[in-house]
């Protein structure tokens, strides 16, 4: 190998696993973008991540409660279509939880975990040209519990399908816990798993592990779901059980820190951040400090960087775990060319010290544009005592200085808005929106209050902003009742969908779709009887506009700077599975 040429630094070695590979300069050839509307509030335009609602034709397809359905709105439509089990049929749901669906062509993927069979399940779904769903296939990865309250564990991207999973090994039969796939049967047993991947395709990097502590791995795998079988490789880094992933439109990136609970040494635990191409090729890693609080922590920039939140205390992604990060907090840029071996620390000059966000309440994050932005707010529990809080805009690079701006009310959701962004807070009985616009300087610019309101959807997904023209567009938002906890929106339904107008972030009013507290229907559930995920969403497609209310689809028209009701349906209906038993 040459030596570098003058004023250049040589990239460090690759990360050696059970092989050594060369890691891979960043690829988004295999990036596809297409012409479809979205519904969905991802991260990064061309990844599209597990959801409650998806699109096809003239079909909204809605997973829920263990079931599929598809709504006709083609043709000025709304119409009910179909509906089955989002389950194989004669497979006992019973401790499954069936919560993020995706869709490549006509084939539909239905991700969940099953406690009872403990492992990671695939369901393959076809839908027709007229909305009708029929079953495929089941697949069932041996994995644990993959779960979070904030982050998805699929994507999809380029048409493949991509899902996290992590396995903590038997140290007395690790073969036995190795990742592996098998297609559901009736009399399906352990002999029918085949490992997604070779031992060659599982690496470790060259950094100590905290003692006391479970190894995992921490497994990524890239599944092809043309045709009827679903053909799948892994990829798997080892490390400790806390975990934040994110996904980028070329790589995974997995960032593992250990939590040594049976140590009293006041060394911080170690860490490794992982990267994981999406074309298949060896991971590089770099020793890190801290843990990001989720996946909106990241940002993999045009220029070449990796871009990262740090908190010096936090448990990762994993179940509740995000609303525990706090501490001192830093900004931490890289280059991606310095990932390697894991052998190399990124160094003190990498992290920036930014401010903290004091005391009480949950740190939210959002990369918008050029900026870093965070403050806390409101999470799963109720609102903080001290409901007024304060926005940090940190541009993450140029080192420039770090904007504050005060709220008298939570930072409880950041999202983009056009080229700015909207922050959504509480302050414990009144919902607020502020549009905040980022330019040189970043400019607090008008604020909408909802009176007697909280939000009602946590999750990413429950947002969605329609741009419209140049910081012109309409948003909407799930609401319910005021001082409301987060965590209610697993048990109750949200009362109605507030829309809202940007106008260069002035917010107004358009008004509400509500939900029909007489529509409510006995579902006879059988599986995931619990919205983890959320279920109210707004929608904007084809120039209308809908809410999803439970079993509810409304749809409305502005007109006259107001939004009124124009029809609602409910598309609950009984699958031909469970036809004559009552849904049992």
């Amino acid at each position: 190998m040459a030596p570098p040429a003058p004023g250049q630094e040589a990239p460090p070695p690759a990360l050696t696993g059970f092989q050594e590979l060369a890691p891979p300069a960043l690829n988004l050839e295999n990036v596809v973008v297409t012409g479809a509307e979205s519904v969905t509030n991802v991260q990064h335009a061309g990844v599209d991540e597990g959801g409650i609602v998806k699109t096809y034709r003239d079909f909204l397809i809605i997973l829920r409660r263990g079931r599929l359905f598809t709504v006709r709105i083609g043709d000025d439509t709304l119409t009910p279509v179909s509906a089955v089990d989002a389950y194989a049929p004669g497979l006992d749901p019973g401790g499954a939880w069936y919560d993020e669906m995706l869709i490549s062509g006509d084939v539909i993927a239905v991700l969940g975990y099953s406690y009872a069979r403990g492992g990671t399940e695939v369901g393959l779904f076809q839908i027709s040209p007229d909305g009708q769903l029929a079953y495929r296939s089941t697949w069932h990865l041996r994995a644990d519990d993959y779960y979070s309250s904030d982050n998805y564990a699929s994507r999809l991207v380029g048409g493949k399908l991509v899902f996290y999973s992590p396995v903590v090994l038997d140290p007395e039969n690790p073969l036995e816990s190795f990742p592996a796939l098998r297609r559901w049967e009736a009399d399906a047993d352990e002999e029918d798993f085949r490992p997604v991947m070779p031992a060659t395709k599982v690496y470790r990097a060259d950094a100590p592990m905290a003692s006391g502590e479970e190894l995992v791995l921490h497994t990524v795998t890239v599944c092809d779901l043309a045709g009827g079988e679903l053909a799948c490789e892994g990829t798997a880094v080892a490390g400790h059980l806390s975990r934040v992933f994110y996904v980028s439109p070329g790589s995974v990136y997995v960032w593992v820190t250990g939590l040594d609970l049976y140590s009293d040494d006041d060394e911080p635990p170690p860490s490794v951040l992982y990267r994981m191409p999406l074309d298949g090729s060896a991971p590089s890693a770099l020793r890190v400090e801290g843990s990001p609080v989720n996946q909106f922590s990241f940002l993999e920039s045009g220029d070449g960087h990796l871009n990262v939140l740090v908190a010096s205390e936090g448990e990762g992604d994993g179940m509740w775990s995000t609303s525990k990060a706090g501490g001192d907090l830093a900004l931490m840029r890289v280059p991606l060319r310095r990932f390697g071996t894991g052998r190399q620390a990124v160094p003190a000059s990498a992290y920036r010290d930014i401010p903290d966000v004091g005391d009480g309440g949950d740190i939210h994050n959002r990369f918008v544009g050029d900026y870093l932005l965070y403050g806390a707010g409101a999470g799963w529990g109720g609102p903080p005592d001290t409901p007024a809080a304060s926005l940090f805009a940190v541009p993450y690079r140029g080192g420039g200085a770090v904007t504050t701006l005060s709220f008298p009310h939570g930072v409880d959701r950041i999202e983009a808005m056009g080229s700015g962004a909207v922050i959504v807070g509480t302050d414990g009985r009144d919902l607020h929106f502020s549009g905040v616009r980022l330019g040189a300087v970043p400019e607090f610019v008008h604020r909408y209050t909802r009176p007697n309101a909280s939000q009602g959807e946590l999750r990413s997904h429950g947002f969605f902003y329609k741009p419209e023209a140049q910081d012109v567009g309409m948003l909407g938002l799930p609401i319910r009742g005021p001082g409301r906890p987060g965590y209610e929106h697993l048990f109750r339904e949200s009362a109605s969908i507030l829309y809202l107008r940007n106008q260069a972030f002035r917010l107004n009013e358009l008004g509400t779709l509500a939900a029909n507290d007489s529509a409510a229907v006995d579902d006879a559930c059988r599986a995931s009887c619990v919205d983890w995920y959320g279920n109210a969403r707004p929608l904007f497609l084809r120039g209308r506009v809908f809410a999803l209310l439970g079993y509810e689809l409304v749809e409305g028209r502005v007109d006259d700077g107001r939004i009124r009701e124009t029809r609602r349906v409910v598309y609950f209906r009984q699958p031909a599975s469970a036809a004559g038993d009552g849904g049992k």
